[in-house]
């Protein structure tokens, strides 16, 4: 049960840093810089967000095992596609397959690379124990 909720806690973090950096591409980042360069400004941040908010919550819940560190990780991932599919679908009125199809081109590639990580960043950062 921990590491579902050490899931829930990273998604959660997560995606409300990346609704807030997307809302500000959507609204102001896309018209000033285009949406594949605000996209490459956008993951980065996400990706160190993902970083610390990993192994702190590795660390608080205790999931040190790889196991552990892969259902966190699975579970956060398939909560924020979850997420993004309903956000896309009632938001912007997109089926899901096109917002599926999306997912597979640039600029929105960038992003679903940058998500992935997302998914697997428990199991590539340690703990303070050294796991």
């Amino acid at each position: 049960m921990k590491t579902v909720i050490a899931a829930i806690s990273y998604f959660a973090t997560i995606f409300a840093l990346g609704f807030v950096l997307g809302t500000v591409r959507t609204l102001w980042g896309a018209a000033a810089l285009g949406e594949t360069t605000f996209i490459l400004f956008e993951v980065p941040i996400l990706l160190i967000a993902s970083w610390w908010s990993a192994r702190s919550l590795r660390v608080r819940h205790s999931i040190n095992s790889f196991a552990s560190a892969a259902v966190m990780g699975v579970c956060a991932f398939t909560f924020l596609m979850l997420a993004e599919l309903v956000l896309a679908t009632s938001l912007s009125g997109q089926s899901v397959g096109d917002w599926f199809a999306r997912l597979w081109k640039v600029p929105q590639l960038l992003g679903t690379v940058g998500q992935i990580t997302f998914g697997a960043m428990p199991l590539l950062v340690g703990t303070k124990s050294g796991e």
